[in-house]
């Protein structure tokens, strides 16, 4: 292993990255080789953990084995999902198991693996704030310490003259079920915590699923396995006018290539911001094979005659929402195409209503004078995910997955992850460690750029003669 450079600690580091999620830990990976580079990497947490409420027995995520935190930027890696195997004495039984996508509790134990190995990983530390000291030309980070408890052990300050922004998503709940979900009794839980709270909503008689996503798939499927037949009572709905798949044609994925992601940036905001909003299905569909096997479980509750007393309606969303007495939850409901109303009474109400970014006001409320936004107010981010700032900053802030306003709907796709954090280190250290290709997909996406092909795929000018007994 490459050791890392010593620490002086009077001296400004090269880089500090604030949150350790899969985004900021592939960074982490990737810079691990850079013996030059001094970096460190804070988190709030104890220690690694990715969307642990939702690592549902048998549920996938949606990319590639081969989108880990490294692999398409350096397949060499020794922190590829590969050699995690090898490490763990899997490697065969993955080769004879044929699984193109793995499982999101693997997922996750091969990025707890990676996080528990490279250096300069700090848990249990909360970054408070952040400034720019322009006598010094740095930025000062100052961090509180935890203890095992997450009670405030020690505080410190790290100097530095890059950062890296990894602080991730947040569960989002909708303004009419914020009351319920802070108040105790009745459970109204996100999906995010659903398998810390599975016993109690399995428990309930009625339960209802609020969102149409592949959370709201997920969580639905598997409450349908652990109810009686006949006696589910069960209730899925969600916003968007159908149960849609996900686009996963092979040129449609080509929209989460490094090609698409500069298009992407190249384009006014206002496009931009309609595009977003537009492509929704490329990254908030259902898994083709969880509709399926949805479908299959609702049939073969058919086979004996009657139906599951299980109801989906997609384009409904909840107006307002309230308890009856202590035991109860109403939703008022409003279906979107037919313009009706009604009221839905629940025992329990899981909400798959998706993630939005964490906001960086407070956190960043000492470089504020420094950013420079969009027409809504939003960071401006230049093509090599810096963040545009005043020109008497001469340090660097990066964004990772605070993004989608700049580059499109691959900012929170793990197959990208490699790639940015790639082009993250190749800009910071102008050296370029991590040659990156010069064109990722068929499509071409605008008529200003003609496709190029690399010069790799030119046969060489000189050809070494057969010798005849070799």
């Amino acid at each position: 292993m490459t050791i890392p450079p010593r620490h002086e600690p009077e001296a400004p580091r090269d880089l500090v990255g604030i949150g350790i999620g899969p985004f900021n830990l592939s960074l982490a990976a990737l810079a691990h080789p850079l013996a030059e580079l001094d970096a460190v990497f804070y988190e709030q947490r104890p220690g690694f953990d990715w969307h642990p409420g939702l690592l549902i027995d048998g549920a996938r995520i949606q990319v590639p084995f081969l989108a880990d935190l490294v692999t398409l930027a350096d397949p060499a890696s020794p922190w590829s999902f590969l050699n995690y195997l090898r490490a763990r004495d899997r490697l065969f039984p993955f080769y004879f198991a044929e699984r193109f996508h793995i499982q999101r509790a693997e997922y996750d134990a091969y990025c707890r693996w990676v996080s528990q190995n490279v250096p300069g990983l700090c848990f249990s530390h909360q970054v408070d704030s952040v400034r720019w000291n322009p006598e010094r030309e740095v930025f000062e980070v100052d961090f509180t310490q935890l203890d095992a408890d997450g009670e405030a052990e020690a505080l410190g300050r790290t100097r530095t003259r890059n950062i890296v922004l990894g602080v991730g998503t947040a569960p989002h709940v909708p303004d009419p079920l914020k009351p319920l979900v802070e108040a105790p009794g009745v459970p109204v839980v996100h999906a995010a915590d659903y398998l810390d709270h599975r016993d109690t909503v399995l428990a309930a008689g009625h339960v209802t699923v609020v969102g149409s996503g592949q959370s709201g798939a997920e969580v639905f499927l598997d409450l349908l396995r652990h109810r009686p037949a006949g006696r589910e009572r069960l209730h899925w709905i969600g916003r968007t006018e159908s149960f849609a798949p996900m686009e996963y044609s092979k040129l449609g994925l080509e929209h989460f290539t490094p090609d698409y992601t500069r298009y992407f940036h190249a384009l006014d905001q206002p496009t931009r911001d309609r595009l977003v909003a537009s492509q929704w299905q490329l990254h908030k569909g259902i898994d083709a094979d969880t509709m399926a096997v949805i479908h299959d479980e609702l049939y073969g509750r058919t086979l004996h005659g009657g139906w599951p007393d299980t109801v989906l309606t997609p384009g409904v969303h909840v107006r307002t929402a309230g308890r009856i007495a202590t035991s109860k939850i109403e939703l008022h409901l409003e279906h979107v195409q037919q313009g009706t109303r009604s009221r839905l009474t629940t025992d329990a109400v899981v909400l798959a209503t998706g993630y939005r970014e964490r906001p960086l006001g407070q956190l960043l409320a000492g470089l504020d004078p420094y950013l420079r936004r969009d027409s809504g107010e939003r960071p401006r981010v230049d093509e090599h995910f810096r963040m545009v700032l005043d020109p008497s900053v001469t340090g660097t802030v990066y964004v990772q997955n605070a993004e989608l306003h700049t580059h499109g709907v691959g900012a929170p796709d793990l197959g990208l992850a490699a790639w940015r954090s790639a082009t993250i280190l190749n800009t910071l250290t102008g050296k370029d460690p991590y040659p990156l290709p010069a064109r990722t997909a068929f499509t071409t996406f605008g008529l200003d750029r003609q496709p190029q092909v690399p010069d790799t795929r030119r046969p060489p000018s000189t050809l070494i003669p057969l010798v005849e007994g070799r």
